[in-house]
């Protein structure tokens, strides 16, 4: 045990959260302080002599946030996910706060969720599992088709894409490759890399599994779409402004698009992590999206195992210790600024 005594503010947090978290907290003896509710300029008040925040992927931390957050003397930023998109680093940056975030968190986790996607669409197992308890027998309308010897589109192949690959080529399946920087030990294993037009046109799925950053914003839209085969599957398990909404509705209305599975959504943050089910979700664009019968949506659950959390709460507490004690990081990766 460290025994080092630094508050830390959690904000977004789930009884799973606490969970994970005072587990490792028990090396560090850190204090924590969890809140359930987002961060945002509406709940500053909360933060009181924290030298830390700890943050989700919903969390919004713009200027004014953290310009705020710096007048109450935060410190440091953790963000206990791999994505950064949420946080403005320039002002983070001229503010004099450090960021950290959890780079690789199990990500054989998120990649076998992308596959369960994929299965589940193909072979229909959650309209198959409703129909049976309602002692419906009948196979019609639950055909699905081999992933062997199918073409698989891999978009990003940091590590959750490596791992993704890597799974579907356990399959039998053709899989293509995109990324800015080839990964030699994909192209070991027969994995091709080329050029997104070329996977766009080729894929019977594509999966997307690269960060949301500008070059990255709505990837998928009306024109890619265009230029995928007819029929094709989309799984998103990375980020939800990765897709145009609206361009893939289009798509499935058009019958272009035959499967879509969703793990984000771009307008997640109203929706994700809340029990809705007594609400009226005022958000036609998901309405609409759930009401396709060859669409599969789930609630930002790709990361949620227990390896994943546990190495979340190690990997965000061994940040905070080691940017308090100017020590280094054995990962360089975690530190954003």
């Amino acid at each position: 045990m460290y025994l080092y005594e630094m508050k830390v503010t959690f904000f977004s947090s789930k009884p799973y959260d606490k969970e994970f978290f005072d587990k490792a907290n028990k090396k560090f003896n850190f204090e924590l302080d969890y809140f359930d509710t987002h961060l945002g300029p509406h709940v500053l008040n909360l933060i009181d002599h924290s030298d830390a925040v700890c943050a989700f992927v919903n969390d919004k931390l713009n200027a004014e946030v953290l310009e705020a957050l710096s007048k109450k003397s935060v410190k440091y930023i953790a963000l206990r996910c791999a994505g950064f998109n949420n946080i403005d680093l320039e002002a983070a940056k001229h503010l004099g706060i450090r960021v950290c975030r959890v780079p690789a968190y199990s990500p054989e986790a998120v990649a076998e969720h992308a596959m369960a996607m994929i299965l589940t669409l193909n072979r229909k197992t959650h309209k198959a599992y409703n129909r049976v308890r309602e002692q419906n027998f009948a196979l019609n309308g639950l055909m699905g088709f081999n992933l062997y010897q199918k073409t698989i589109g891999v978009i990003g192949t940091g590590n959750i894409g490596v791992a993704f690959a890597k799974i579907a080529k356990g399959f039998g399946a053709r899989i293509l490759a995109f990324d800015i920087a080839e990964n030699q030990q994909l192209k070991d294993i027969g994995i091709e890399y080329c050029s997104l037009e070329h996977l766009f046109a080729e894929s019977d799925i594509i999966s997307l599994h690269c960060p949301l950053i500008e070059a990255t914003h709505h990837l998928i839209n009306k024109d890619s779409i265009r230029k995928m085969k007819k029929n094709v599957m989309i799984i998103n398990t990375s980020r939800g402004g990765l897709i145009d909404t609206k361009a893939v509705i289009q798509g499935l209305k058009d019958h272009h698009i035959g499967y879509l599975g969703i793990d984000v959504y771009e307008q997640e943050e109203k929706l994700f992590f809340r029990d809705l089910s007594q609400t009226i979700i005022e958000d036609d664009t998901i309405q609409r999206l759930m009401s396709f019968p060859n669409v599969l949506v789930t609630a930002h659950q790709a990361f949620f195992t227990a390896e994943a959390l546990e190495q979340i709460a190690n990997t965000t507490l061994e940040s905070l210790y080691h940017f308090e004690k100017s020590n280094d990081f054995e990962n360089p990766n975690a530190v954003l600024i």
